[in-house]
Order: C-alpha cells, then sequence, then structure tokens
C-alpha cells in the first residue's frame, strides 16, 4: 500500500520508461490533465487526474511521454537533453524554454585529483540545450490532449530560429552590459542559467536563475511571431528593442519559476549557486498591466511581496516548478502545485512516484 501522506501532498506516479520523474522543473495544467517537464530529457509527460490512493490531497497517473523530436527539427539528437526549466500554456499552445546556458563538468569521488582538475576545466554546451518553443496542443480521438507537431487548424510547433550553438536571444544579449560578459560562464557558476517562462500572448517574461547582479535578479521581456517555419524575435518598440531587461529585489536569490496568476506575477527564487538554502515565493503585484504599461528599457523593481518559504533539503528537494492548481480540484480555493528536484527519502515511494505539494495562495 502507498505511503500515508500529509493532506497537502501531491501524488505524481510515473513509470520505469518516463521521461521525467526525478528532476521536475516545470508544470502546467490543462482541464485534468498535468504536464510536466525536467531538466535531464529531451521530452514532456502527461499524467491524468486519478482518483487518490493514500491521504494525499491529489493524485496523478497513467503517464504518456511527449518526446520533442516528435514535434520539432531540434538543434542536436532526439536523445541529448534540452534541459527545460521553464513551461507555460497560453492559446492552445504549451510553451516550454531550455535553460539556454553552459554545464561544467563535476568531480568524481572515484577519480584522481589529476582527473578531476580536468573534468572541473572542461564547459560544454548541449545542442539542445537553446531551445524556445510553442507545441500546439490538441485533443485525440478519445478526447485526450496531445502535443502534436501540426494540429487541424493549421496551429504548428515552431522554435526560435537558431543552431545548435546560438539563437535569436542569445545573439541579441551576446553584446549585452549586464549578460553579455555571462553568456560564456556556466549557469551553476552564476552564469547565464533561464529557469523561469511566462507567457502574455506575443510576450514572453524568461526568468535568470542567473546572473544575479548585486543583489539584482533579473527577468528577460521579449516578443515573438512565427515567420514561416520557425518563431522570430519582434521589436517591442519603435526604438527596435528586442529584449526589455526587468531586475528584481529577491534578496539575492535567483529565479526558479514564474507564473501569472491574473494580474499579479509570482515568482518562485532559490540560491543561484549550487547551494542548499532558502526557497520562497515573491509577488509582483499588478504585474501584467506594469509591464504592458511600460516603454523603459531597463527598469527596477524593489515594491514585491514575499509569499511563502517553501521546505528544502540538503542535496535534496529543491522546489523547481509552480502553478496554479484549478480550484475545482481544492475547493474552490486558490492553490499552488509546487513540484520538487531531487526528491528525497521523503517525498518518494518506490522508485517512480513522487510528491509534491499542494499550497494555498498566500
Amino acid at each position: 500500500m502507498p505511503k500515508a501522506r500529509s493532506a497537502n501532498a501531491v501524488r505524481l506516479e510515473f513509470t520505469a520508461g518516463s521521461l521525467v520523474h526525478a528532476n521536475l522543473s516545470g508544470a502546467a495544467f490543462t482541464g485534468d490533465w498535468l504536464w510536466v517537464a525536467g531538466d535531464e530529457a529531451c521530452g514532456l509527460d502527461r499524467l491524468r487526474r486519478l482518483d487518490p490512493v493514500g491521504q494525499e490531497t491529489l493524485r496523478f497517473g497513467e503517464v504518456q511521454d511527449f518526446p520533442l523530436s516528435d514535434m520539432l527539427e531540434l538543434p542536436g539528437t532526439a536523445e541529448e537533453e534540452a534541459d527545460l526549466e521553464g513551461m507555460a500554456v497560453a492559446d492552445g499552445f504549451l510553451w516550454v524554454v531550455g535553460s539556454h546556458g553552459l554545464k561544467r563538468k563535476n568531480a568524481k569521488p572515484d577519480r584522481d585529483h589529476a582527473e578531476n582538475a580536468k573534468r572541473l576545466a572542461k564547459v560544454t554546451l548541449d545542442r539542445n540545450r537553446r531551445l524556445l518553443a510553442c507545441l500546439p496542443i490538441e485533443n485525440d480521438a478519445k478526447g485526450e490532449p496531445c502535443l502534436v507537431r501540426q494540429a487541424a487548424d493549421g496551429r504548428r510547433a515552431l522554435r526560435l530560429k537558431g543552431d545548435a550553438q546560438t539563437n535569436q536571444l542569445t545573439r541579441a544579449l551576446a553584446d549585452d552590459p549586464h549578460f553579455g560578459p555571462y553568456m560564456a560562464i556556466p549557469g551553476k557558476d552564476n552564469g547565464f542559467d533561464i529557469e523561469g517562462l511566462a507567457v502574455d500572448g506575443r510576450r514572453l517574461l524568461l526568468g535568470l536563475r542567473g546572473p544575479v547582479l548585486r543583489g539584482w535578479s533579473a527577468l528577460l521581456e521579449i516578443e515573438v511571431e512565427a515567420r514561416g517555419d520557425q518563431l522570430r524575435l519582434v521589436a517591442l518598440d519603435e526604438a527596435g528593442t528586442l529584449v526589455r531587461k526587468h531586475f528584481l529585489q529577491l534578496d539575492g536569490l535567483g529565479i526558479r519559476d514564474l507564473h501569472f496568476s491574473g494580474d499579479d506575477l509570482y515568482i518562485l527564487a532559490g540560491p543561484t549557486m549550487v547551494l542548499n538554502g532558502e526557497i520562497r515565493v515573491f509577488k509582483w503585484p499588478a504585474a501584467k498591466a506594469l509591464l504592458a504599461a511600460n516603454r523603459e528599457p531597463v527598469r527596477f523593481e524593489a515594491a514585491l511581496t514575499e509569499s511563502v518559504s517553501l521546505p528544502h533539503g540538503r542535496g535534496s528537494n529543491r522546489a523547481e516548478a509552480i502553478c496554479d492548481v484549478p480550484p475545482q480540484w481544492s475547493g474552490g480555493q486558490p492553490n499552488w502545485l509546487v513540484l520538487y528536484d531531487a526528491p528525497g527519502a521523503d517525498r518518494k515511494d518506490g522508485e517512480y512516484t513522487v510528491f509534491g505539494d499542494l499550497l494555498r495562495h498566500a
């Protein structure tokens, strides 16, 4: 029998062949279905809402895999991870974004000092990491939502123009005075690292885990449109600005996820480096309207409110994904689903079942 859980537990049942289960980094709902992404895969999983089997409030299972290679022409192979870190549903599309960052090899306890020194000096870029894409959601013959390359109404899966090394976003930032110097630094070293995505029409917000500059975290605002078989950046104003920069005061934490709830923007924040530290949710009230009216290419926002602090472990239970739960599933009350990367033993039931949290909006 499943282990007893607290009343706010959310049970996610995966299988041995699932694309993700222990490295959850993005979440979004469509109807009775939960979509999740992981940072060590090149695809997404869809789970159906099921009846609880223990004391948990919500349970999801009957997982279905959707490899990105089925929908997109990828820069790398279908097996190379995309390091998906952000997800959002808008206007019939599931949007996803990769970290866009470099990675550094880590030292290993079974290697000698000389070999570990070589490993720690090796910096690489996986070819699918610089991915920003929209994937059409379409119901199949059974009425179940699926991700497709092209929908019957003409919507198509598209990714931002680019290749295995660069795309329009990284080229736009290459000479940026704030972020250009960090493009060559691995994400976990306070280098460039996208870990949040929020969508408002054609306008996208990208939350950066790093760099954090003198305690200021950053959101990048871009606008995209479909041209041919690709997404392209379009100017945000008459001056031709392709990227607006919003610096946020999050007490030195980097952004782990973003989510619009009505007009407000909620920001999941945690350490930018590989540290065990506080993970919090901040609220930017009326952000959607403010962003729509803003014309400044760079702005600073300190008037954020701290909503809630989240539990975390030592090397485990790192909150990486947050999204609204449909209110009919939580007694009509506004609640968050929070999912965790590297779940500890207290968040697992066997090898392929993990638990997230249902948290009340503050």
